[in-house]
């Protein structure tokens, strides 16, 4: 029972994780298209604790989840699906630190121009599609895992 616990953490946690990233993605990326620069840079100051604090909320079960399934796993022929959630996973954990909240923060700044702001607003939303791919990964992994 508690390994079914940590294994729907981790596969619904990712799955959820995936799916908060594309709504922010499709709809706010659209979005934030659709403004002139300035005006974004704005709206990012004015909103992005809100998008924010989606981040930790999902990703926190997640983690917790995949620790326990790999774990209860441990030995187990299953344990290498498991393994293959976690590297997608951190590696979501990896983009996040490294690129997105730093750019988030530079975006929120009120420091950035123009220019440099329409640049990175297309390489946030492109690598994006990345976290989002990798998120989507790790859920599917988790359902191989558990159907082995």
């Amino acid at each position: 029972m508690i390994k079914a616990i940590f294994n729907i953490l981790t596969i619904c946690g990712a799955a959820g994780f995936a799916g908060v990233m594309l709504s922010i993605g499709v709809t706010l990326g659209g979005y934030w298209r659709s403004l002139p620069t300035q005006e974004f840079l704005d709206w990012f100051a004015a909103n992005n604790q809100f998008v924010s604090r989606a981040i930790p909320m999902i990703f926190l079960p997640t983690f917790v989840g995949l620790v326990g399934s790999i774990w209860l796993s441990w030995g187990a022929p299953e344990l290498r699906y498991w393994l293959f959630s976690g590297a997608c996973i951190l590696v979501v954990a990896v983009l996040t630190f490294a690129f997105f909240v730093p750019t988030n923060t530079a975006f929120s700044s009120g420091t950035m121009d123009e220019a440099t702001g329409a640049v990175k607003l297309n390489q946030w939303l492109m690598i994006h599609n990345f976290r989002i791919g990798f998120g989507m990964a790790a859920a599917v992994f988790g359902c191989i895992a558990i159907k082995g």
